[in-house]
């Protein structure tokens, strides 16, 4: 299996950007499509992005489209969400998850694995 770690959250204002980090460590990181999701409170855990094994092919939320860009680095071992013109609504917990299903889907119940999350602020 594989374990995987969040990092770069924090605090932003509003119209600024954040990179998060998911580092994966255990199995080959090669071999899994990976996502991005968060959780606000009281709201259903939802997929803004996902990314097939190569990179080559990627999805997105149309609530980010345009703003956030997702992509990984499998001689790093690491994903990456690079999230700009931040709004209050992006406010939530970001997770990172892999799926074995190798494609870049945005369901997440297809995924096996996740990390903890990083809490990502946006403030007015």
């Amino acid at each position: 299996q594989v374990q995987l770690e969040e990092s770069g959250g924090g605090l932003v204002q509003v119209g600024g950007s954040l990179r998060l980090s998911c580092a994966a460590s255990g199995r080959t990181f090669s071999r899994y499509a990976m996502g991005w999701f968060r959780q606000a409170p009281g709201k259903e855990r939802e997929c803004v992005a996902a990314i097939s094994k190569s990179g080559g092919a990627t999805s997105y939320a149309d609530s980010v489209k345009g703003r956030f860009t997702i992509s990984r680095d499998n001689a790093k071992n690491t994903m990456y969400l690079q999230m700009n013109g931040l709004k209050p609504e992006d406010t939530a917990v970001y997770y990172c998850a892999a799926t074995n299903g190798g494609f870049a889907t945005m369901y997440p119940y297809l995924y096996d694995y996740w990390g903890q999350g990083t809490q990502v602020t946006v403030s007015s």
